[in-house]
């Protein structure tokens, strides 16, 4: 018996140190993307960071950019945005719309271009603003707003959020199993037996009606970085990226409207998306916002002419 009680206890041991080894080389499990708050954009990703993620690479410079390191003589452009240019932990660095803009800028100038991918899940045009008063503007040449509806009013409100929310760690778990348990399946399990959470009903409302963002007044990120880009005398684009629910409903919602007539009346370049040949294969499958692998690449391809023009100006 106690033979057998060995022999068991061996067994399952053995099971639960295959699993832990296959998390982490298989998916990445404790080596996640770490954030560190701050009192000037809320959160950012933590500098210096190499990892390997669902199989997708994704790394941060020194200056918590989605980006290689800034080189000296290289033509800068700003990259500034949400999870939508940042990609996120689904995205593989060189399917980043911001990777394949600036290999492709590379070729065609035949000098390095860099899009500099300045971005946090979340972050309004304000937290983009913010970062670039600390950090400066890298004598970038243009400057690349990507945005959807919701950011009009997604105002900086600094709960906090770092080491609370499961999305935004500040500690990598000490074992996979438990970081799987304990942020994906848990979660899915109260959801079961919940039936319908309140997350779940404005996720559902989401995908029907669009995200709403309740920041009081037009986020003032927006004029600030066209502001900005005015004082250094480069041009500003905006990239105006449909949900999935404003796609259904060929046009945009009152929110990206806003964006819209904020563009018009700033003299401002944009760029909608929804006026292209935008479909579902664009985002990744049941998300309402992301884009999938596919999507990165119609984006860089619809931004892609502007940024050569502007580059081409500079020479």
């Amino acid at each position: 018996m106690k033979l057998m009680l060995k022999i068991g206890g061996g067994s399952i041991l053995t099971c639960v140190i295959l699993c832990e080894a296959l998390l982490r080389v298989k998916w990445g499990f404790c080596d996640t993307v770490l954030m560190r708050a701050s009192d000037k954009y809320e959160y950012i990703a933590l500098p210096n960071q190499n990892r390997m993620r669902f199989g997708n690479h994704i790394s941060y410079n020194s200056l918590s950019m989605r980006s290689p390191e800034v080189k000296k003589g290289s033509i800068k452009i700003l990259g500034l945005g949400d999870s939508v240019i940042n990609g996120g932990v689904l995205t593989d660095q060189d399917s980043l719309a911001t990777t394949i803009l600036s290999n492709r800028l590379s070729d065609a100038l035949s000098q390095d271009v860099e899009v500099l991918n300045i971005s946090a899940g979340s972050w309004g045009p304000d937290n983009c603003n913010a970062y670039l008063d600390e950090n400066g503007c890298f004598d970038a040449i243009a400057m690349l707003l990507v945005v959807s509806s919701h950011d009009a009013h997604d105002n900086m409100d600094f709960k906090p959020i770092v080491g609370i929310s499961p999305s935004f760690p500040e500690k990598q778990y000490s074992l996979a199993i438990v970081e799987l348990f304990d942020r994906y399946l848990l979660p899915r399990i109260e959801n079961i037996i919940k039936k319908k959470t309140r997350q779940q009903q404005l996720a559902d409302f989401e995908k029907e009606e669009g995200i709403k963002k309740t920041g009081k007044g037009f986020n003032a990120g927006f004029l600030a970085l066209k502001h900005k880009a005015d004082s250094l005398h480069i041009p500003m684009i905006i990239y105006l990226h449909a949900e999935q629910s404003e796609l259904k409903n060929k046009q945009y919602n009152l929110q990206g409207d806003e964006i819209i007539n904020f563009a018009r009346l700033n003299n401002i370049t944009i760029v909608k998306d929804l006026d292209s040949d935008l479909t579902t294969d664009w985002y990744r499958k049941g998300d309402n916002i992301h884009l999938s692998q596919y999507g990165q690449s119609k984006m860089a391809e619809l931004i892609y002419p502007y940024l050569l023009e502007y580059c081409a100006k500079r020479e």
